[in-house]
Protein backbone atom coordinates (compact mmCIF):
# COMPACT_ATOMS: atom_id res chain seq x y z
CA UNK A 1 0.00 0.00 0.00
CA UNK A 2 1.00 3.55 -0.85
CA UNK A 3 -0.31 6.03 1.93
CA UNK A 4 -0.36 9.50 1.19
CA UNK A 5 -0.92 10.46 4.63
CA UNK A 6 -1.19 10.95 8.58
CA UNK A 7 -3.54 11.48 11.07
CA UNK A 8 -1.67 11.90 14.80
CA UNK A 9 -3.44 12.13 17.95
CA UNK A 10 -2.27 14.97 19.79
CA UNK A 11 -1.38 13.86 23.38
CA UNK A 12 0.82 11.17 24.12
CA UNK A 13 1.44 10.37 20.47
CA UNK A 14 2.92 13.91 19.41
CA UNK A 15 3.38 16.17 22.72
CA UNK A 16 3.80 14.62 26.51
CA UNK A 17 0.90 16.55 28.06
CA UNK A 18 0.12 14.14 30.94
CA UNK A 19 2.13 16.40 33.66
CA UNK A 20 0.60 19.45 32.43
CA UNK A 21 -3.33 17.94 32.29
CA UNK A 22 -2.54 15.85 36.00
CA UNK A 23 -1.39 19.24 37.64
CA UNK A 24 -4.62 21.01 36.57
CA UNK A 25 -6.86 18.29 37.52
CA UNK A 26 -5.13 17.84 41.07
CA UNK A 27 -5.41 21.55 41.63
CA UNK A 28 -9.21 21.62 40.77
CA UNK A 29 -9.78 18.23 42.99
CA UNK A 30 -7.87 20.43 46.27
CA UNK A 31 -9.60 23.81 45.51
CA UNK A 32 -12.56 21.60 45.90
CA UNK A 33 -11.26 19.76 49.24
CA UNK A 34 -11.56 15.98 47.27
CA UNK A 35 -8.59 13.99 47.11
CA UNK A 36 -6.25 14.17 44.17
CA UNK A 37 -4.43 11.44 42.40
CA UNK A 38 -1.11 10.59 41.08
CA UNK A 39 0.39 11.46 37.74
CA UNK A 40 1.01 8.52 36.35
CA UNK A 41 -3.04 7.55 37.19
CA UNK A 42 -3.89 10.41 34.82
CA UNK A 43 -2.88 8.26 31.83
CA UNK A 44 -6.15 6.27 31.85
CA UNK A 45 -8.19 9.34 32.88
CA UNK A 46 -7.25 11.28 29.73
CA UNK A 47 -8.15 10.63 25.64
CA UNK A 48 -11.76 11.01 25.47
CA UNK A 49 -12.35 14.80 26.31
CA UNK A 50 -13.02 17.05 29.46
CA UNK A 51 -16.05 15.78 30.39
CA UNK A 52 -14.76 12.07 30.55
CA UNK A 53 -11.36 13.27 32.23
CA UNK A 54 -13.31 15.54 35.34
CA UNK A 55 -15.70 12.33 35.67
CA UNK A 56 -13.26 10.03 36.49
CA UNK A 57 -11.21 11.90 37.99
CA UNK A 58 -14.06 12.64 40.63
CA UNK A 59 -14.86 10.37 43.44
CA UNK A 60 -18.12 8.61 42.83
CA UNK A 61 -20.02 9.66 45.66
CA UNK A 62 -19.73 13.44 44.16
CA UNK A 63 -20.04 12.00 40.37
CA UNK A 64 -22.96 13.94 39.91
CA UNK A 65 -24.30 16.62 36.71
CA UNK A 66 -23.99 19.32 39.01
CA UNK A 67 -20.17 18.52 40.28
CA UNK A 68 -19.45 17.58 36.57
CA UNK A 69 -20.32 20.99 35.19
CA UNK A 70 -18.18 22.75 38.11
CA UNK A 71 -15.50 21.24 37.70
CA UNK A 72 -15.03 21.09 34.00
CA UNK A 73 -15.29 24.92 34.09
CA UNK A 74 -12.43 25.03 36.71
CA UNK A 75 -10.34 22.22 34.61
CA UNK A 76 -10.99 24.52 31.63
CA UNK A 77 -9.64 28.12 33.60
CA UNK A 78 -6.86 26.39 35.12
CA UNK A 79 -5.23 24.35 32.26
CA UNK A 80 -6.11 27.81 30.38
CA UNK A 81 -3.52 29.01 32.08
CA UNK A 82 -1.05 27.07 32.70
CA UNK A 83 -1.63 24.12 29.47
CA UNK A 84 1.87 24.72 27.94
CA UNK A 85 4.15 24.75 31.46
CA UNK A 86 5.81 21.18 31.71
CA UNK A 87 4.44 19.85 28.41
CA UNK A 88 7.32 18.52 25.87
CA UNK A 89 7.63 16.95 22.00
CA UNK A 90 8.12 13.55 22.73
CA UNK A 91 11.93 12.95 21.77
CA UNK A 92 12.07 11.89 18.09
CA UNK A 93 8.94 13.29 17.36
CA UNK A 94 10.64 16.49 15.36
CA UNK A 95 12.71 14.04 13.37
CA UNK A 96 9.86 11.88 12.64
CA UNK A 97 7.43 15.03 10.93
CA UNK A 98 10.63 16.10 9.21
CA UNK A 99 11.24 12.68 7.58
CA UNK A 100 7.50 12.10 6.72
CA UNK A 101 7.74 15.68 5.22
CA UNK A 102 10.28 14.64 2.70
CA UNK A 103 7.94 11.81 1.79
CA UNK A 104 5.54 14.23 0.55
CA UNK A 105 2.96 12.76 2.93
CA UNK A 106 0.07 14.99 4.21
CA UNK A 107 0.17 15.64 7.88
CA UNK A 108 -2.76 16.20 10.53
CA UNK A 109 -3.37 16.00 13.84
CA UNK A 110 -6.81 14.70 15.39
CA UNK A 111 -7.51 15.32 19.03
CA UNK A 112 -10.34 14.91 21.47
CA UNK A 113 -9.00 17.75 23.66
CA UNK A 114 -10.80 21.52 22.67
CA UNK A 115 -10.34 22.33 19.13
CA UNK A 116 -9.12 25.96 20.84
CA UNK A 117 -6.40 23.82 22.92
CA UNK A 118 -5.15 21.29 20.28
CA UNK A 119 -4.49 24.68 17.90
CA UNK A 120 -2.69 26.24 20.91
CA UNK A 121 -0.50 22.97 21.14
CA UNK A 122 0.10 22.55 17.62
CA UNK A 123 1.07 26.24 17.46
CA UNK A 124 3.35 26.50 20.31
CA UNK A 125 5.47 23.30 20.13
CA UNK A 126 4.93 22.01 16.24
CA UNK A 127 5.03 25.03 14.49
CA UNK A 128 8.19 24.17 12.33
CA UNK A 129 6.11 21.66 10.41
CA UNK A 130 3.17 22.02 7.91
CA UNK A 131 0.03 20.64 9.13
CA UNK A 132 -2.68 19.89 6.61
CA UNK A 133 -5.59 20.10 9.46
CA UNK A 134 -5.76 20.69 12.67
CA UNK A 135 -8.47 19.41 14.67
CA UNK A 136 -10.17 19.23 18.54
CA UNK A 137 -12.97 18.44 19.95
CA UNK A 138 -15.90 20.92 18.38
CA UNK A 139 -19.61 21.83 19.87
CA UNK A 140 -22.22 19.47 18.24
CA UNK A 141 -19.40 17.05 16.23
CA UNK A 142 -18.93 14.13 18.21
CA UNK A 143 -15.32 12.62 19.76
CA UNK A 144 -13.48 9.94 18.73
CA UNK A 145 -13.78 7.51 18.52
CA UNK A 146 -16.52 8.93 16.24
CA UNK A 147 -14.87 8.41 12.96
CA UNK A 148 -16.80 11.58 11.64
CA UNK A 149 -13.62 13.82 11.83
CA UNK A 150 -11.36 11.55 10.64
CA UNK A 151 -13.10 10.70 7.29
CA UNK A 152 -13.58 14.98 7.27
CA UNK A 153 -9.97 15.38 7.03
CA UNK A 154 -9.97 12.68 4.15
CA UNK A 155 -12.46 14.62 2.41
CA UNK A 156 -10.45 17.72 2.92
CA UNK A 157 -7.17 16.73 1.80
CA UNK A 158 -8.83 14.19 -0.93
CA UNK A 159 -7.22 11.17 0.57
CA UNK A 160 -8.86 8.32 0.39
CA UNK A 161 -9.13 6.50 4.07
CA UNK A 162 -7.18 3.33 2.76
CA UNK A 163 -4.42 5.45 2.06
CA UNK A 164 -4.13 6.98 5.22
CA UNK A 165 -2.12 6.08 8.54
CA UNK A 166 -3.59 6.74 12.00
CA UNK A 167 -0.86 7.17 14.64
CA UNK A 168 -2.25 7.18 18.27
CA UNK A 169 -1.41 5.67 21.39
CA UNK A 170 -5.06 4.83 22.99
CA UNK A 171 -7.75 2.27 22.15
CA UNK A 172 -9.52 5.50 21.10
CA UNK A 173 -7.56 5.78 18.30
CA UNK A 174 -7.54 2.51 17.24
CA UNK A 175 -10.93 2.35 17.22
CA UNK A 176 -11.24 5.63 15.29
CA UNK A 177 -8.76 4.34 12.69
CA UNK A 178 -10.57 1.17 11.95
CA UNK A 179 -14.09 2.61 12.38
CA UNK A 180 -12.61 5.56 9.41
CA UNK A 181 -11.23 2.75 7.27
CA UNK A 182 -7.44 3.75 7.98
CA UNK A 183 -4.52 2.18 8.79
CA UNK A 184 -4.41 2.11 12.56
CA UNK A 185 -0.68 2.07 14.09
CA UNK A 186 -0.06 1.97 17.80
CA UNK A 187 2.77 4.65 19.86
CA UNK A 188 4.30 2.94 22.37
CA UNK A 189 5.90 5.82 23.68
CA UNK A 190 2.55 6.98 24.79
CA UNK A 191 -0.08 6.74 27.59
CA UNK A 192 -0.94 3.36 27.41
CA UNK A 193 -0.24 -0.30 26.81
CA UNK A 194 0.57 -2.72 23.68
CA UNK A 195 -2.02 -5.17 25.09
CA UNK A 196 -4.52 -2.21 24.98
CA UNK A 197 -3.59 -1.35 21.36
CA UNK A 198 -3.41 -4.62 19.74
CA UNK A 199 -7.15 -5.38 21.40
CA UNK A 200 -8.13 -2.50 20.23
CA UNK A 201 -7.20 -3.19 16.21
CA UNK A 202 -4.05 -2.01 15.64
CA UNK A 203 -1.78 -3.48 12.47
CA UNK A 204 1.64 -2.24 14.13
CA UNK A 205 2.88 -0.71 17.07
CA UNK A 206 5.88 1.31 16.83
CA UNK A 207 8.14 1.91 19.72
CA UNK A 208 10.12 4.66 18.42
CA UNK A 209 8.44 7.95 16.12
CA UNK A 210 11.53 6.91 13.69
CA UNK A 211 10.34 3.50 12.54
CA UNK A 212 6.90 5.07 11.76
CA UNK A 213 8.72 6.62 8.40
CA UNK A 214 10.13 3.37 7.71
CA UNK A 215 6.68 1.56 8.08
CA UNK A 216 5.27 3.72 5.44
CA UNK A 217 7.62 4.17 3.05
CA UNK A 218 7.76 -0.05 3.22
CA UNK A 219 4.01 -0.28 2.97
CA UNK A 220 2.78 -1.05 6.42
Amino acid sequence: MRFKAVIFDLDGTLLDTLEDLADAGNRVLAAAGLPTHPVDRYRYFVGDGVRALVERILPEQVRDPENIERLMAAFRDDYAKNWHVRTRVYDGVGVMLSALQQQYLFLNVLSNKPHDFTRLCVDQFLGGWNFSTVVGQRPGVPRKPDPVSALEIAAGINVPPAEIVYLGDTATDMKTARAAGMYPVGALWGFRTAEELEASGASRLVRHPLELPELIQAGG
